[in-house]
């Protein structure tokens, strides 16, 4: 491949960077989703500490994510009726608030086991109308034509978040403590917000928000039933994400028990992980429309990659493996979120994302406990190996039906042949 050629895929991959506003939240975000993940490992080692047990861990997760599964359809309601960017200024303000909480009550040694509980369901609440209206508002700031490569871009951001968070917190943890991570995650907010008032308001792509009328959840849903693409594309979210996504609970668990590492081996493990995701996003930014192959297939790879790690006999194939696993899971993220906003109204498409939202987060509270207790009674490989037969079975599912679809239509198309052959022979 020529230079030339380089230039070509790089300005493909990240075109929606020359818009302003999508530039402006692009690196906003990046601030953000790093403090974000240096909470997320801080909290979960913080758990340990306290209790060391993976079952405390889970609840702690599934308080996070339970606001999600109760009321995520109500937090997309208000994305399709309200002002995104005001609602996103909201939420960042209070989820900046709960962090520098909880970094006071660890830096001042007084943090028991219940106020973690209590401050992981409050932060679930912001979540529950923070995911919506940012996965929303997304297409108003760069337009339909640029939303496959913005959603891939947003993922590519989110994973090396992912990427530096854990390793900043690893080297915080191990040298500063546990508070500061948490203090970082809750300035990390300010970003967003100054990000956010900085956009020029006219360049938006708004549309009139939804009309106020009864029974507007349960239209959405009906809306998202009828629509055999949204569904199987949610039906396949919502397995893998019951199942296979819980690795906030497992991989602490693998790191610590498994192969008697510590917060530096979980935030290398997580940041691998997210090596891989950001390879898989970058992909799926270069790409031009989402595929039903594309998705059915790396839900394929990810439930067998799964499976393989759950087997790996040493710390560094596991994170090898991790490489791998991530960049599936980012491929099939990306995918399946390009697919739901292209595919879905405007005036629905907060209640649509909420749904992804839903099965894609607020799943994690049946999973997170399951596979908490699951590991800490057959050890962590077992709980691995249990998300990746059910993704795979899943994903095997779905490739059995297109197949099947396709099939069919194929079948129609030559019997239409056929009969159209027929009709102009007897003229």
């Amino acid at each position: 491949m020529t230079s030339a050629d380089l230039r070509a895929v790089g300005a493909r991959t990240f075109r929606s960077l020359r818009i302003r506003n999508y530039r402006l939240f692009f690196f906003g975000q990046l601030v953000s989703v790093s403090g974000t993940w240096m909470q997320t490992v801080a909290q979960s080692w913080l758990v340990l500490d306290l209790t060391g047990s993976g079952v405390d861990l889970g609840i702690t997760v599934s308080l996070q994510f339970l606001p999600m599964l109760l009321f995520g359809l109500w937090g997309g309601l208000l994305a399709d009726r309200y002002d995104k960017r005001k609602l996103l200024v909201g939420t960042q303000v209070v989820s900046a608030v709960l962090g520098f909480a909880l970094f006071a009550l660890v830096a001042a040694d007084a943090v028991e086991l219940w106020m973690v509980y209590v401050l992981a369901f409050l932060l679930g609440v912001v979540t529950m109308v923070d995911m919506p209206a940012r996965q929303s508002f997304v297409i108003e700031m760069v337009g339909p034509d640029e939303i496959p490569n913005a959603v891939g871009l947003n993922s590519a951001m989110y994973n090396t978040g992912r990427i530096l968070g854990p390793a900043i917190a690893g080297v915080t943890i191990s040298t500063l403590g546990i508070a500061p991570a948490f203090l970082a995650n809750a300035v990390s907010y300010l970003a967003v917000v100054v990000a956010l008032m900085a956009m020029n308001t006219d360049e938006l792509h708004r549309r009139e928000p939804a009309e106020r009328t009864r029974g507007e959840v349960r239209a959405g849903l009906r809306y998202v039933w009828a629509d055999p693409v949204l569904r199987s594309t949610l039906f396949l979210v919502g397995v893998l994400g019951l199942f296979g996504f819980n690795f906030i609970v497992v991989l602490p668990l693998l790191a610590k028990f498994t192969f008697s590492g510590g917060a530096g081996l979980y935030s290398v493990m997580t940041a691998l992980m997210s090596l891989g995701s950001l390879s898989g996003a970058l992909y799926a930014a270069s790409r031009l429309e989402p595929t039903r192959r594309r998705l059915v297939g790396s839900g394929i790879a990810f439930g067998v990659l799964l499976l393989a790690t759950s087997v790996a006999p040493t710390a560094w194939l596991t994170c090898v493996l991790l490489v791998a696993v991530g960049t599936s899971v980012m491929l099939f993220m990306a995918t399946a979120n390009t697919t739901l906003q292209l595919n879905s109204d405007p005036a629905m498409r907060g209640r649509v994302m909420a749904l992804y939202g839903l099965l894609f987060l607020g799943t994690t509270p049946a999973g997170a406990p399951l596979l908490g207790w699951i590991s800490e009674e057959w050890g962590p490989r077992f709980g691995l190996a249990i998300g990746g037969v059910l993704s795979l079975a899943a994903a095997l599912a779905a490739a059995s039906r297109t197949w099947s679809r396709r099939r069919a239509g194929a079948l129609a198309a030559a019997a239409g042949a056929g009969e159209a052959a027929n009709v102009i022979a007897a003229a």
